[in-house]
């Protein structure tokens, strides 16, 4: 294999250190284009560029000590039709009061105050 490497026509062979070849940045690893897009980057092409807006928590917000499991109103928006809890990535809720949360729901659940699942 050596054979290869060393002759004047090697495609496989890298170009010389640091200077030409792929992109002239030596910090690159190979890679041809500079990084785009991203935290502090421009945008890439061919993407849309839309800014998220930050779920804040209900609870947090309110400043909720306690989430009662009676009441039934509110713990309703915290869960599907089928019954699932919701997430906190879809509720925006804090990891504390998510925990609160569930805890309530699945009180609730036990009294039957709320169902555990809805018939099909």
């Amino acid at each position: 294999m050596s054979e290869q490497s060393s002759g004047p026509n090697a495609l496989s062979s890298p170009p010389p250190s640091g200077h030409g070849g792929h992109g002239g940045h030596s910090g690159q690893g190979g890679r041809e284009r500079p990084r785009e897009g991203g935290p502090g980057g421009a945008p890439r092409r061919g993407k849309r560029q839309y800014f998220r807006k930050k779920k804040v928590c209900r609870f947090c917000v309110e400043r909720v000590d306690f989430i009662d499991y009676k009441k039934v109103e509110v713990l309703q928006a915290f869960v599907q039709e089928r019954g699932k809890i919701l997430p906190r990535r879809i509720t925006g809720t804090c990891s504390r009061h998510q925990r609160w949360l569930g805890e309530a729901i699945k009180r609730a659940r036990n009294i039957a105050l709320m169902p555990f699942a809805t018939e099909l």
